[in-house]
């Protein structure tokens, strides 16, 4: 059965919808003909933005809700057939500053969805994003499923508990969810007013203004990055797939690289465009420093090998798609969000 004839017709929740990856995911169900329902809270902090779904606003239904308005959140659950739970709490040092936000937000929020689900949707299926940060600082590279996990900060672990919930609920209640813990994610829609979700959202503006991207350390950090559209695909492949349920998968891009060539890269791309931009190391700030995971390149063998899933786009051209993105529409993302 296709992905397209598995979601049409089909009742989805996307909370966190009005984000980069959730719009994007909302995009790709309704071109396959699905009824979506976008849950966002639009808080400051966050990702969301409705220039995201400026071009299927007409298409989907939005809530302005909180997660953690459990009353607001079973109403909206009841009949779904699929969610897709994204929203989150996705700042590392943010969950430093501020752990009861974190723990509220990525845990006990989820706890109430997975209690609504048992409730008012208990054959809903049920696909859950997680983070590699869950494994700290890894032991050995390419880093697969089955690794210890030792987050160093509070994000990672409520990332964790919220994992060890979805996967109780499936065990137990019978949900049928899905994990995957995701990598460095970018694309058209990302937050690029500071790097509060993700560092190269920052250096894309400093590129878009002609300044200078710094690097924390001396750039020989390696990330394994992953454009949004695999990123949608593997979700779209968790859910549709039965066998998917009670695992977790590790999701990434196709190449591992140090983050002081992926700025000459990303350079080099914006070049050809016609701007100039810097880069330059810098020192480590000590928050920064404290929850720094090193090298990460991710194992993605398990969910290729059972879902069929694997990262195609190439690291330059999803650099070439984001930036022409942001040139073309920029203003509705350099304004700060808070």
């Amino acid at each position: 059965m296709s992905l397209a004839s598995t979601y049409a017709d089909q009742r989805i929740l996307v909370t966190g919808g009005l984000g980069f990856i959730g719009s994007n995911l909302a995009r790709a169900l309704v071109s396959m003909g699905a009824k979506v329902t976008i849950v966002d809270s639009l808080m400051p902090s966050g990702g969301g933005n409705l220039e995201n779904i400026a071009d299927i606003r007409a298409r989907v239904q939005v809530e302005h809700v909180d997660i953690r308005d459990a009353q607001s959140m079973e109403s909206l659950l009841r009949g779904q057939q699929f969610l897709f739970n994204l929203a989150a709490q996705s700042g590392h040092a943010e969950s430093m500053l501020d752990p009861q936000a974190d723990l509220e937000i990525n845990v006990r929020a989820q706890v109430g969805i997975l209690e609504a689900c048992r409730r008012v949707c208990p054959s809903v299926r049920v696909v859950f994003t997680s983070t590699r940060q869950v494994y700290g600082r890894p032991d050995q590279l390419p880093v697969n499923e089955a690794h210890q996990i030792r987050p160093v900060d509070v994000n990672g672990i409520n990332k964790f508990a919220a994992e060890c919930y979805h996967l109780l609920y499936h065990g137990v209640h019978g949900i049928q969810s899905t994990v995957l813990r995701l990598t460095n994610t970018f694309g058209p829609g990302m937050r690029i007013t500071d790097g509060r979700q993700m560092f190269l959202g920052l250096w894309i503006r400093r590129v878009l203004e002609g300044g200078v991207i710094q690097i924390y350390g001396d750039g020989s950090q390696r990330r394994d990055l992953m454009f949004v559209d695999d990123c949608v695909d593997a979700l779209l492949r968790a859910g549709a797939d039965a066998r998917a349920g009670g695992r977790v998968y590790n999701v990434g891009g196709a190449e591992s690289i140090r983050l002081d060539a992926l700025a000459q890269r990303l350079l080099s791309v914006a070049s050809n465009l016609g701007l100039r931009a810097k880069m330059e190391c810098v020192p480590f700030p000590q928050d920064r420093k404290m929850i720094d995971i090193g090298d990460y390149a991710g194992d993605h063998a398990r969910i290729q090998h059972e879902l069929g899933w694997e990262a195609r786009q190439s690291l330059e051209e999803g650099l070439l798609r984001t930036i022409r993105y942001y040139l073309s529409n920029p203003t509705p993302y350099l304004r700060s969000n808070g």
